[in-house]
């Protein structure tokens, strides 16, 4: 799913142009997932990487957060990050093997977490852009269907955005509330930002762990922004996560089967390709007119 050409931007366009093109992930299908944090975003994305295998696909998970739990539910573990294996020998990435950083999770999902710099020092995007060159030297990317960048909380600045340079389709992830669509405002106009140079496009919003979409409804009303899927808040869903298990792991239930036909929906839906979106995001006032704020 290529995006857009590369445009110019208001500086050094020729430079703007070559920073995009060696940016690029070709040949896969490229998706950076964000939202506020404890969303819920690395369960979607892990969720979303086996309904993508289930579907045929060659899938890679990326997580970028400090945290390293982004793939937790598909390797069972916290797996060592790629600044824990630069690390061990000195920062000579030329030193390291594929298997020193990418490990296989359920349903044959690679599993790469970036990790980040100690708190207060260093830069999240020299982590991403490390990442995907390491990923690039070992040939990891050849083979690969399907890339999801499962990314840091809300934060849309700086580092943490540049997975953003390497996708094809931003994603959000929000619940029914004020502070969530709040957080998926700043994620829309930061998306929009680097549609302006980059080929990443918005995607749309994936509703979590609320009952109803009437709030999201509305700032989608209000923006242009469109739902892609929607998961209830479902214990089924909370119990995977204690148990290291994706909802294609635990045990049948009418609950736990609906939700995973709504994540293969979901990667059926972005597999075959969701046209992009121009969503224009409110100002801060406008969000408290519209959807109030108790």
């Amino acid at each position: 799913m290529p995006g857009a050409a590369p445009r110019r931007g208001d500086g050094d366009g020729s430079v703007q142009v070559h920073m995009d093109a060696a940016s690029r992930i070709e040949g896969a299908k490229v998706f950076a997932v964000y939202g506020k944090g404890g969303i819920g975003k690395s369960t979607t994305s892990s969720n979303l990487s086996v309904a993508f295998t289930r579907l045929g696909q060659r899938v890679l998970q990326i997580g970028c957060d400090p945290k390293h739990d982004s793939t937790f539910t598909l390797t069972k573990r916290l797996a060592p990050t790629v600044i824990d294996a630069l690390e061990a020998v000195d920062f000579h990435a030329e030193e390291l093997r594929a298997e020193d950083f990418v490990f296989e999770g359920y349903g044959g999902v690679l599993c790469v977490e970036a990790g980040g710099p100690p708190a207060g020092t260093g830069c999240g995007g020299y982590v991403v852009g490390q990442t995907v060159k390491l990923l690039k030297e070992h040939h990891l990317l050849e083979e690969t269907d399907v890339v999801i960048f499962d990314v840091l909380g809300d934060v849309v600045c700086g580092g943490f955005a540049a997975p953003l340079l390497h996708a094809d389709r931003g994603l959000i992830v929000a619940a029914n509330d004020f502070d969530s669509i709040f957080a998926m405002n700043r994620i829309v106009a930061a998306i929009g930002a680097k549609a302006k140079n980059y080929g990443v496009r918005l995607g749309g919003v994936i509703a979590n762990r609320s009952a109803g979409t009437d709030q999201i409804d509305r700032y989608n009303d209000a923006t242009g922004l469109r739902m892609l899927a929607h998961f209830p808040d479902l214990d089924a869903i909370r119990r995977s996560r204690l148990k290291k298990a994706t909802l294609f792991e635990m045990e049948d239930s009418p609950e736990v089967e609906m939700a995973r036909a709504e994540y293969l929906r979901l990667a059926a839906s972005l597999w075959a390709g969701v046209a992009p979106i121009e969503a224009l995001p409110l100002k801060d006032r406008e969000i408290f007119d519209l959807l109030g704020f108790d």
